[in-house]
């Protein structure tokens, strides 16, 4: 049962392994990983240290090949696909670099969506996506479509999105990495935002200017943890 002093994210001896046919391939070996509610925390290595792999099992896109993950005090590891989809749907909100809005609708729409899986009222979600918009500073552009959107406007959107369920935890993958500089560093003081106010945070990127805007960043390399404590000031 989670109690106020129980990680949100806590993985112990974490290993993930693809086996090809013809090689075997060890992406994680014996990660030892705990996230408390209301931490921000950066994931930061090269191409190939598993940053991208560690994402997708603290997403419940995928299953370690052993160790145990709880997420919100829930054991998740050993899950088929629906059980992960269930905690997926309740517990994370997911962030990608390249937005994953439908272009077809708007901004509203998207937001609303997960809403409308989650059976909530129409009343209720409607004044739920009016609040987020407004939040991530999007409420004039409420009706536009993302082809309407700046880069930095459809990552806001994405944001609320991502926000709309209430997650446990926001889980990011390279967030800016399709935006310029400027762009870039409004998603990151948006974060920090968030943070602020108590949501928990963890953002995989390859840029340590911005993870340096994290409260703790995790150094991975070779499929382990070299590094992990608080950002600098």
């Amino acid at each position: 049962m989670e109690t106020p002093s129980t990680p949100i994210i806590r993985m112990e001896r974490i290993q993930k392994i693809y086996d090809t046919g013809k090689i075997k391939v060890e992406a994680l070996t014996g990660i030892d990983l705990s996230i408390h509610k209301g931490e921000f925390v950066a994931v930061v290595g090269p191409s190939g240290s598993g940053k991208s792999t560690l994402m997708n099992l603290i997403g419940c896109l995928d299953t370690p090949t052993d160790g145990e993950y709880h997420l919100g005090g829930e054991a998740v590891a050993g899950l088929s696909r629906d059980g992960l989809a269930d905690v997926r749907n309740r517990r994370i909100g997911f962030v990608f670099q390249n937005f994953n809005l439908l272009s077809q609708i708007s901004a509203f729409e998207n937001v609303e969506m997960p809403l409308v899986f989650g059976g909530r009222k129409v009343r209720e979600r409607r004044e739920r996506v009016r609040e987020l918009l407004e939040r991530v500073g999007l409420g004039d552009r409420m009706e536009h479509k993302p082809t309407e959107l700046s880069g930095g406007q459809m990552q806001r959107v994405a944001i609320a999105r991502a926000l709309a369920m209430e997650p446990d935890v926001v889980l990011a993958d390279e967030p800016t990495g399709n935006l310029d500089t400027g762009s870039g560093g409004d998603i990151m003081s948006l974060f920090s935002e968030l943070w602020a106010q108590g949501r928990t945070l963890v953002v995989i990127t390859h840029d340590m200017s911005l993870a340096r805007r994290a409260g703790r960043i995790v150094e991975m390399r070779d499929g382990r943890i070299i590094a992990d404590g608080a950002a600098a000031a």
